[in-house]
């Protein structure tokens, strides 16, 4: 289903160990489409050659979920939860410069009274003095101003980029198409497979402690409805904890799915 919008899909790793587990698929199978096993090792990858990467999918798929658990390996990253005008990437630079804290790294007391030029200088220095990574999230239709500036921080490949974005054509991406023009530069998150998409409507359900005498109907056409999106799966397992949806001990399903559809065109 594209064009979703829903709740997001849990930014945190399942705590919930494999040995507390108890459903119908092999554990290591489970866990590694939950935390992206295979995309993670992509990442990996490039990061160790220093390269940049795109990571498209769409919304609600785990494309953030995905990054920030990367980035967590990742300590000479800097994030940027939102690229909006240059000034607040930025500034939002210098801010990360900061919480790093690496030796040689001089950055002003109040960087709200320096100028944009300023700021760029700031942050240019700080990347030639050590390897770090750029971690962009929720790219959409990018300036030419936007993109020009992570241009100039990527700097010939000296600090990779890794930027998130809907799809990797020109309407979502803009100018930076180039950094992302070979399949070795892009990594599509996708929906989940029939059977992981039902199994983890089921563990949301369990999660949550969701029950109804006709659950295993409605969590199938989670599952279906859904096309695999687990942003999609959760935001309807939360849904179905509204009383609206209940009639004596069963849940409203078709009815809960149309709301779910309504608020999604409204959105």
């Amino acid at each position: 289903m594209s064009g979703l919008v829903t709740a997001p899909f849990p930014n945190e790793a399942v705590a919930v160990s494999e040995q507390e587990y108890n459903g119908n698929i092999e554990p290591e199978i489970f866990f590694a489409a939950l935390e992206r096993t295979e995309e993670m090792a992509r990442l990996r990858a490039q990061a160790e050659r220093r390269k940049s990467l795109l990571i498209f999918g769409s919304e609600a798929v785990g494309k953030t979920r995905l990054l920030r658990a990367f980035l967590k390996g990742l300590p000479n990253a800097l994030f940027v939860p939102r690229v909006e005008s240059p000034r607040e990437v930025l500034l939002t630079l210098v801010a990360e410069l900061r919480r790093l804290d690496k030796p040689r790294v001089r950055l002003p007391a109040n960087p709200e009274s320096v100028s944009s030029s300023g700021l760029k200088g700031i942050v240019q220095r700080a990347l030639d003095l050590h390897p770090f990574s750029l971690a962009l999230d929720q790219i959409s239709g990018p300036s030419r101003v936007v993109t020009g500036l992570i241009k100039d921080l990527n700097y010939f490949d000296r600090t990779p980029v890794i930027f998130v974005a809907r799809t990797p054509h020109m309407e979502d991406v803009g100018a930076l198409q180039p950094m992302c023009a070979r399949s070795s530069e892009r990594l599509e998150v996708r929906e989940f497979s029939p059977s992981i998409a039902l199994e983890f409507a089921r563990w949301e359900a369990r999660k949550t402690d969701l029950w109804a005498s006709n659950l295993d109907e409605v969590l199938r056409l989670f599952a279906d409805s859904s096309k695999g999106n687990p942003g999609a799966i959760v935001h309807m397992v939360k849904m179905a904890h509204f009383s609206r949806y209940w009639v004596g001990d069963q849940i409203k399903s078709h009815v809960l799915y149309l709301d779910y559809r309504m608020g999604r065109r409204q959105q």
